[in-house]
């Protein structure tokens, strides 16, 4: 069985810091980073979404962890094919803009400014590559992102401008996991080596995916969105304010164990971002996980 780390999606999120997860002494970014890595040994940056970090920034999340710890780093909106706001893009690109809608699609956009936003993006996450602490960066694409040959294509040109670090692609359109193409969607992945990001999430929703568990490279990775009877909602707290109980995650313990005798390395994410509810589940699971 290859290893397994488990951790969570943010260590920053506002209701976190008022649930009192972190003693009180520890208050300033550079202690809640490091507070968080005596805890975990793997997160995944969210927070690259909304926003492409500074290359500034990345090296402080670099000098702020132990050697051996990883993180995974979501690909910004822009790229994923998500609607951005204009105040996301870097400045200067901004400015060349000029009036926009309310929202921008890497389609509006010129060839040259796309060629810029990935190339920054991208630059922007060498500390942590050449640190040897940046594991993959997490593609999560749009309800309205069908399997399709565009999308494939679309899929393997992500790929090929990260290179060479690794991709991993989380699907939110219920044709992609359908139990007719199922079987073609992980063997595009693993004929290309890209991992695919299991999900378990509420179920019954366009976007629902089911949870599968497959290994289709030698990173496995599986994000915990909880079930929220608010799914829909446009609070992002409302849409992950979930707490497993004990019981669900003894019964996910054994098909993570068996996911992880495919894999070199299993990539455990819990995502239900609340309060501390990522932080005490991935703790549970943590302990859970090394036996029944």
């Amino acid at each position: 069985m290859g290893s397994i780390l488990v951790g969570t999606a943010s260590w920053t999120d506002s209701t976190l810091l008022a649930s009192g997860w972190y003693p009180k002494d520890v208050t300033s970014a550079q202690e809640r980073l490091a507070y968080y890595a005596s805890q975990f040994p793997l997160v995944e940056v969210d927070s690259s979404y909304y926003a492409p970090p500074a290359e500034a920034t990345v090296s402080l999340w670099r000098d702020r962890t132990p050697a051996g710890f990883t993180f995974d780093i979501k690909a910004f909106s822009l790229l994923t094919q998500h609607p951005t706001r204009p105040g996301a893009l870097y400045k200067d690109l901004r400015e060349r803009l000029g009036e926009t809608k309310k929202n921008i699609y890497l389609r509006d956009l010129d060839r040259d400014i796309v060629e810029q936003v990935w190339d920054r993006f991208l630059t922007a996450l060498t500390p942590l590559r050449e640190a040897g602490k940046l594991s993959v960066v997490l593609f999560q694409f749009p309800q309205w992102f069908p399997i399709a040959r565009r999308n494939k294509q679309y899929i393997l040109e992500c790929k090929e401008r990260c290179a060479p670090l690794p991709i991993c692609v989380e699907f939110r359109n219920h044709t992609w996991m359908s139990e007719e193409n199922q079987d073609e969607t992980l063997s595009f992945l693993g004929a290309h080596e890209m991992p695919y990001v299991s999900v378990d999430m509420p179920q019954g929703y366009p976007s629902s995916i089911p949870p599968v568990l497959a290994a289709t490279a030698g990173l496995a990775v599986v994000r915990f969105h909880g079930h929220s009877a608010k799914w829909t909602s446009k609070d992002v707290h409302e849409r992950f304010g979930y707490l497993y109980s004990e019981d669900e995650l003894r019964h996910w313990a054994p098909r993570l164990r068996r996911l992880a005798e495919d894999a070199e390395t299993t990539h455990v994410l819990m995502n239900n971002c609340y309060r501390d509810h990522a932080q005490v589940n991935a703790a549970q699971l943590a302990r859970l996980l090394p036996h029944d």
